[in-house]
């Protein structure tokens, strides 16, 4: 989307929204007629379902851009999340461009990944890109999801939290026109109205379900556990340690992904298995797993029962864009909604808050025009710009996900072959990672970017 035709068509927005308000304030109008859709039957413009890292992040780029958006959450905040915690460079990216301060108290920096297999260990720095920071962060999601919503509500969003919502409101021709919900503790039904439904609601993807938009069980799905460890000895850690040798306890077989060690900082280390699942296989004992990995750990690291800080919890990763289109009838979906975790690494927040980001931008330009073609060619335009970014990518990686990572894990890409060549692993680390320069800067990039764009298409709306 041009910067420039970006800027005028928010513009567009923010007059209209002034003309309209008492006084020509900034402030909306509950009486005004936007873009077509009379007010007095809706809420806000666009209403965000779900105040995760996507949800908060369309919601923070509606509210700047000027549009008037309600965003309802089901929780309270401070909340947990199932998470291993990372936020790579492309996360801080994100970050960056909502303004959030990373510098404080809480955040913990990374220079790179210590990749362990076998009797290897091989320390990866993050590139040095034009497009994105040089480190990684980690972060509970105790208080991340809080920090992000926040910001949002800063920039003018309406939060709404203790809000369950149950399904869509559909009019006549069946496009999505609101959500139905309950509200506070006594469950009380509750119905709110909008041109436009943002669906950031998680792995579950209710709303999605409810339009008949099901995953694609063709495609790679992950489980997650993890649990917070108190060890001094590796909460001040420089890099993020995964560990690729990990076998099923039960049948020896190798671990169809990875283990982490994740540094917070604060006395504690996020420790977790991801794993990629098949259909028709059955998966491993994920506790017995973890417990036979942490066995191997030294006895100082205190990764052991006496040490653990909190339960084991677990969660489903949706990865490869597997619930398609991402928008349809007046719903768009973003994050674990549209299944957007990487089906290389399991990672999800940077893909979270870029969907995010691009679902606003497309809803920002919709809603300077009246209803009907016009606007549903600009909202079109949000599934063809994920594809644009992630479509070829993700084929790869869902190919790599189905024929190699789900068989043999990560070992056979970390053979010593590649990890005694220095080029050969830090270009492996940029392929898992997502991070090159566009256009290319260096081999490594030429190489990643020629063997994505070799890749065929997804056809964005299906």
């Amino acid at each position: 989307m041009n910067d420039e035709s970006h800027e005028n068509d928010v513009n567009r927005v923010n007059d209209t929204q002034r003309a309209a308000a008492p006084g020509g304030s900034s402030g909306p109008d509950p009486s005004a007629d936007r873009g077509g859709d009379r007010a007095t039957s809706q809420d806000a413009q666009v209403i965000v379902v779900g105040a995760g890292p996507s949800g908060s992040s369309a919601a923070f780029h509606l509210a700047r851009a000027g549009v008037d958006v309600l965003l309802l959450e089901k929780d309270e905040f401070p909340r947990e999340k199932v998470c291993g915690d990372g936020l790579t460079p492309r996360s801080v990216h994100q970050l960056l461009r909502m303004g959030v301060d990373v510098t404080g108290d809480g955040w913990h920096r990374s220079r790179g990944m210590r990749w362990m297999t076998g009797d290897r260990e091989v320390l990866i720095d993050w590139p040095t890109l034009a497009r994105f920071p040089d480190y990684a962060l980690t972060r509970t999601r105790h208080d991340f999801d809080e920090i992000l919503v926040r910001h949002a509500q800063a920039a003018g969003a309406r939060l709404q939290t203790g809000v369950k919502v149950t399904g869509p409101v559909t009019d006549r021709t069946g496009r999505v026109v609101g959500v139905e919900a309950t509200a506070g503790p006594d469950g009380e039904p509750v119905v709110h109205r909008a041109p436009l439904v943002i669906a950031a609601d998680g792995a579950s993807a209710r709303l999605a379900v409810a339009l008949g938009a099901h995953r694609d069980k063709g495609r790679p799905m992950g489980t997650a556990v993890r649990r917070y460890y108190r060890s001094p000895q590796r909460t001040d850690e420089e890099y993020l340690e995964l560990w690729a040798d990990l076998r099923n306890p039960s049948s020896g077989g190798r671990l169809a992904g990875y283990g982490w060690i994740f540094p917070l900082g604060d006395g504690r280390v996020n420790v977790g298995l991801g794993m990629i699942t098949r259909n028709g296989r059955r998966s491993p004992d994920m506790r017995a797993t973890l417990g036979a990995w942490l066995k191997r750990t030294p006895p100082e690291w205190g990764l052991d029962e006496d040490g653990a800080d909190g339960p084991l919890r677990s969660a489903a990763l949706p990865m490869g864009l597997n619930r398609r289109p991402q928008y349809g009838r007046g719903l768009m979906l973003v994050g674990d909604s549209a299944g957007s975790i990487s089906p290389w690494t399991g990672e999800g927040i940077y893909q979270a808050m870029e969907s995010g980001e691009v679902a606003a931008e497309a809803a920002t330009l919709a809603l300077t025009r009246p209803s009907g073609p016009a606007r549903e060619r600009a909202l079109r335009g949000y599934p063809a710009e994920i594809n644009h970014r992630w479509g070829r990518y993700y084929r790869l990686g869902n190919f790599a996900a189905t024929y190699i990572l789900s068989r043999s894990g990560f070992q056979p890409l970390l053979n010593s072959y590649i990890t005694d060549h220095p080029t050969l692993v830090n270009g492996l680390a940029r392929l898992l990672t997502n991070l090159t320069d566009e256009p290319s800067h260096d081999a490594i990039d030429h190489v990643l970017n020629t063997l994505v764009r070799v890749m065929p298409a997804y056809n964005a709306r299906r």
